[in-house]
């Protein structure tokens, strides 16, 4: 697994997945591999009139669930940082908060989710995405957001997954995720350049075709990962560089032997693949 990048098709035409086989096959070599698939579904909270509504979305990839949790009367991550004193004024306690603006969950394998719900009766109510409010449903029965498509692999180095965003029996563009396997991390500004000029390629010249690239910085990411268990983060040592006796310009340093996270290998990957998926979702109003 390597780093990945999203770019969203707002308005391509219900041939779309088609075209982009044709084109990937044509002009880039590549092939089809297998089929891709996720489901999104979307909750809110019934917790009554005096506690703020949050959102909770769950988004099934594989084995594994993504939830992201909403809360927006809590501050994120980097602005209690940034003025601890403001979030502590007019609170009898003081310290963090309990939780920040957004947390973000890993759970396996799918449905366990709506068996914790069940389980605890928590009060989350399942929605419908595209109802109007106040018409949801409960249960594991409500209809859900689906993307379905493929997944392309273009030589041995790139694989490009396409996927048709449907709600509600309604086609809603599509989405577009590139792959760059030989490479597990690299600089955010060099990455999204050459995996958005991939994708750009995989997509056929289509007229008046917008294309949107779901970026993401560190920062962020690091901020919605705030109650992660470090331990789930793969670390991936790095290389030492090899100095010969006679080059006096090459010198090791301890920052040559510490370890780091890497956030594409693994689950990590899918994990923020979803967190960009669901990102870009809930950006266009559809979760």
């Amino acid at each position: 697994m390597g780093i990945t990048g999203l770019v969203r098709w707002t308005n391509a035409p219900t041939t779309g997945l088609d075209l982009i086989r044709e084109n990937i096959r044509r002009n880039l070599n590549g092939n089809f591999v297998e089929r891709w698939q996720l489901s999104v579904r979307s909750y809110r909270s019934t917790l009554g009139a005096l506690a703020p509504e949050r959102s909770m979305c769950a988004l099934t990839m594989g084995e594994n669930v993504f939830v992201l949790i909403e809360d927006p009367f809590a501050p994120s991550r980097g602005e209690y940082a940034a003025a601890p004193e403001a979030y502590h004024q007019g609170r009898a306690r003081p310290g963090p908060p309990p939780h920040y603006r957004h947390t973000f969950l890993t759970l396996s394998p799918p449905g366990a989710l709506e068996q914790l719900l069940a389980q605890l009766r928590a009060r989350w109510m399942t929605t419908k995405q595209g109802m109007t409010q106040g018409q949801a449903t409960r249960g594991p029965n409500a209809q859900q957001l689906l993307v379905d498509g493929g997944v392309f692999a273009i030589g041995t180095d790139w694989i490009v997954r396409a996927g048709n965003v449907v709600l509600n029996g309604v086609p809603r563009g599509m989405l577009l995720e590139a792959e760059y396997l030989p490479v597990p991390t690299m600089d955010l500004a060099k990455a999204q350049d050459l995996i958005s000029s991939v994708l750009s390629s995989a997509v056929p010249n289509v007229r008046d075709a917008r294309l949107t690239v779901v970026t993401m910085s560190d920062e962020h990411w690091a901020d919605a990962l705030w109650n992660s268990d470090v331990d789930d983060m793969p670390p991936v040592q790095k290389q030492t560089p090899v100095c010969g006796d006679a080059d006096v310009y090459c010198t090791l340093g301890e920052e040559d032997e510490e370890e780091h996270q890497n956030d594409w290998v693994g689950v990590a990957r899918d994990r923020r693949s979803a967190y960009l998926i669901l990102g870009s979702l809930k950006s266009d109003g559809l979760v």
